[in-house]
């Protein structure tokens, strides 16, 4: 009989799941003592690592001054004041600003509101069609759905957000074509620097660098989807600065407080602040109940404050280096008929017509947790990996397939 919650991405039927109840650093245990190592970072986030002991004291010891307090007008908190002014100095975007909200979905619809409410401020409230790409994600709240490019995950939610159109990923004429068939009604363009759960995409620098040619000539903001390559995930704080372009607004979560508190956020750049300060009378009207949370952000500062001592930012170089190194070797062999990736974000292809899901099981199986996408095993793994664990993984990948 299935239990009394209802899971997240799984048949509702299903009664039968892997408990997961204690962490230390990439390694994982569930509830009947088995040991595995995390290769996918719980959902792409845990760049810190399970279970570190000064994340409990430094949300414990928030939650005991004040757990939180609404940053509706007219109020604010300390630690809302500081994580985004953090944020903003680590983002590659100048004078930035930060809206804070509680997850990536959260984020991208916020972002979509603002360009669109940004537009209107600006002078120009028929700039309103949003473009994202095939394969993209972009969370699962009605904008982010309307704005996705994975075809299932939008079945059987009815009318979806008008004005929201996909267009061929990496296809620069294609998206010439979409701002040419919707000339002067361009809103924003919303990519992810790196698709990752459509299936481990890297983009080309030219190809971002086309898109910012696109919104500069046609008066479009350009939005970073950056909730999977925030935050240190390619070896720079943002997927932005490992590509050399700067978009008009980055969304983040993920990896700002790996996994240990919930929280998202948009940054935005001055031409969208401008537009929303010209009018000192405009009000902006979004928001939610947990914006700028202080125990959230709390543990953000200190997440933050781990990955810099410890510079787990470069960290993420060595591991991409390394998992890139297996990768290339099992595909040289023939275990594996290709790879790709950028940073510490890597997915190996199957050979032709393996599923993904019997490999993952079979990998759980012998003690590793990867991320099963048709076509593809993707790893993601906490920073502060060791190079033993990383050999483990890519030894249980190839073994698996090997024997399938």
């Amino acid at each position: 009989m299935a239990s009394n919650l209802l899971h997240s991405f799984a048949k509702p039927s299903a009664d039968a799941f892997i408990n997961i109840v204690r962490g230390d650093m990439a390694l994982l245990w569930d509830d009947k003592g088995n040991e595995y190592i995390d290769a996918i970072g719980s959902l792409w986030y845990c760049q810190i690592g399970h279970g570190r002991k000064e994340m409990a004291d430094a949300i414990a010891a928030q939650v005991s001054t004040l757990e939180t307090y609404s940053t509706f007008d007219p109020f604010t908190n300390p630690l809302a004041e500081a994580v985004a002014a953090k944020i903003s100095s680590l983002s590659p975007i100048a004078n930035s600003r930060v809206f804070l909200c509680g997850s990536g979905s959260e984020s991208i619809d916020t972002a979509m509101k603002i360009a669109r409410t940004t537009q209107i401020q600006a002078g120009h409230p028929e700039r309103s069609v949003i473009i994202t790409r095939n394969r993209g994600y972009h969370g699962t709240n009605y904008g982010g759905t309307s704005a996705q490019g994975l075809p299932l995950n939008k079945i059987g939610y009815g009318a979806l957000l008008e004005g929201v159109i996909q267009v061929d990923a990496d296809d620069i004429e294609a998206m010439s074509i979409a701002f040419e068939q919707n000339k002067g009604k361009v809103a924003a363009i919303i990519a992810e620097p790196l698709q990752g759960a459509g299936g481990v995409w890297p983009s080309s620098t030219e190809y971002l660098t086309g898109l910012r040619r696109l919104c500069n000539d046609n008066g479009a903001y350009l939005i970073f989807d950056e909730v999977i390559t925030g935050f240190g995930r390619l070896g720079e704080w943002f997927g932005a600065t490992y590509y050399g372009v700067t978009p008009d607004m980055i969304t983040f979560a993920k990896g700002v407080t790996s996994g240990y508190q919930p929280l998202g956020g948009v940054i935005t750049g001055e031409a969208v602040n401008n537009a929303l300060t010209a009018d000192p009378a405009f009000f902006l009207r979004h928001g939610y109940t947990y914006s700028g949370h202080a125990t959230v952000c709390a543990a953000a500062l200190a997440n933050i404050a781990i990955m810099e001592r410890e510079g787990l930012v470069d960290r993420a170089k060595h591991i991409g280096a390394r998992i890139e190194k297996g990768l290339q070797a099992l595909s040289a062999d023939g275990t594996l008929t290709g790879y790709r990736g950028a940073g510490a974000i890597w997915a190996g292809k199957l050979p032709e017509d393996m599923d993904a899901t019997i490999v993952r099981d079979a990998m759980i199986k012998k003690g590793v947790i990867a991320r099963s996408i048709p076509g593809v095993i993707a790893v993601c793994p906490p920073l502060v990996i060791t190079d033993q664990q990383i050999d483990t993984v890519l030894d249980v990948f190839a073994s698996v397939v090997q024997s399938l």
